[in-house]
């Protein structure tokens, strides 16, 4: 299920690049602003992500992935280590078979130039700024997650607030990284597009950042106050981790 919903991110992360910056686009002549088109391209990711979380698979295997997200809840005792091993796997066959599958239906608008595969790479400002974004980024992200979904009254939400950070941040550090803050998805891109510059900020920031994120709100909010891993928790799917999301549900009811 986790390599089927990164799949699914890949395939449609490439027919929004295909389709907003392929030069033979239906969409090439029309007049966008560079702000414009990372807005679109975060929309059309945003309600991507937003769709897999609420899946049948999202609910039932917790909609990670993401490799960095993984090792964020393993951190805090949320995920066993084989269960996380074998997310991480399936992330990263899972956006193989995305890109794969994507470039069959796209062709020369998703290989060629500019859009190479939707390939993340560092912006002008060079290597650290984009270390930086993507830190910042996996940072907020994983806050995000980690608040909403720990919040009797906003873990019904929770998708919907990914959504709109993941919109907000295409907009804030397309330019800057590229915005990744998923080891799988900018290792799938540079796989098929052969572009290994800056790799390792791509492998390296989000986990770090993600990592920060988990143990600050464990520091502040309490490891107890951490209920499962779950991105969305509907207490009808089957629930593979250690989980206590029921104790949530029965404060939002108290």
């Amino acid at each position: 299920m986790e390599a089927a919903e990164l799949a699914m991110l890949m395939l449609c992360i490439c027919g929004a690049g295909s389709l907003l910056y392929a030069r033979n686009s239906p969409v090439a002549g029309v007049e966008l602003s560079s702000v414009a088109r990372s807005a679109l391209m975060g929309a059309i990711v945003a309600g991507a992500t937003f769709i897999i979380i609420r899946s049948p698979f999202g609910r039932r295997s917790g909609a990670h992935f993401n490799p960095a997200l993984t090792v964020a809840y393993f951190s805090l005792g949320r995920i066993h280590r084989w269960d996380a091993f074998g997310y991480i796997v399936a992330h990263f066959f899972g956006g193989i078979v995305g890109v794969f599958f994507a470039h069959q239906l796209f062709g020369a608008d998703l290989s060629d130039l500019p859009v190479r595969y939707v390939v993340t790479l560092p912006g002008r400002n060079g290597s650290l700024f984009a270390f930086i974004a993507e830190l910042l980024t996996s940072f907020a992200l994983m806050w995000v997650v980690l608040a909403a979904s720990n919040h009797p009254r906003l873990a019904p939400y929770t998708p919907i607030l990914v959504a709109l950070v993941t919109v907000f941040y295409y907009m804030l550090s397309m330019s800057i990284s590229g915005y990744s803050v998923n080891p799988a998805r900018s290792f799938s891109s540079a796989l098929f597009a052969h572009i290994w510059q800056g790799i390792w900020i791509y492998f390296f920031a989000p986990g770090f950042g993600m990592l920060a994120a988990a143990a600050l709100y464990r520091k502040v909010a309490g490891a107890d106050r951490i209920y499962c891993a779950k991105v969305f928790h509907d207490l009808q799917s089957p629930c593979p981790f250690n989980c206590r999301f029921a104790e949530l549900y029965d404060h939002s009811q108290s």
